[in-house]
């Protein structure tokens, strides 16, 4: 670095306090405490406080979780734009699409080459639909994953732990359309 010269800051993390007061109000218009929310996700209870008060950023698992127990799509809690991570998965969520019988959700999708993520099960009927645009991807139900490659599109119920992996030495880039049946 030459002298004089300030070293590159790293981007901003998104203000996410917006998520945290959305999922209060969720779980408290459904009569739900947050300890007995906390045990039904399987988060810890200062995690979830952390969430609901902003001092926390949430992994996409802790968020698929909450609202899956709280039966909402995950836009309901992070609306749309920001990007969200998880252990392997960095998705941006695009669109929401409403319809009598369901809401659909569209994301852009990065996983990293050579990363994998276990993402809890949605709640029940809701179904993934993904196709990949670059790279190669394992993905679907944890005890019987799907591959596909670039062009390809695989579907899955999402109601039970479900998985992504990229294979391979390039980042997979894909589209993914999440459907939640109304309730």
């Amino acid at each position: 670095m030459e002298p004089g010269a300030q070293s590159p800051r790293p981007p901003a993390e998104p203000d996410t306090s917006h998520v945290g007061q959305r999922i209060r109000r969720l779980r408290q218009e459904r009569g739900i405490s947050l300890s007995e929310l906390a045990r039904r996700a399987g988060v810890g209870k200062a995690t979830l406080s952390g969430l609901e008060n902003g001092t926390r950023n949430p992994t996409l698992e802790t968020l698929w979780a909450v609202t899956a127990q709280l039966g909402v799509p995950l836009a309901a809690a992070v609306g749309t734009g920001p990007v969200v991570r998880g252990t392997a998965v960095q998705g941006v969520l695009l669109q929401v699409f409403e319809e009598e019988a369901a809401t659909f959700e569209l994301y852009r999708l990065v996983v990293p080459a050579g990363s994998a993520q276990t993402s809890p099960a949605h709640h029940e009927g809701v179904t993934e639909h993904l196709t990949v645009f670059s790279g190669v991807l394992r993905a679907g139900p944890a005890d019987a994953p799907l591959l596909a490659g670039p062009g390809e599109h695989i579907s899955w119920r999402s109601d039970v732990p479900h998985t992504y992996t990229a294979l391979g030495d390039q980042d997979v880039h894909a589209g993914l359309l999440i459907r939640y049946p109304r309730r």
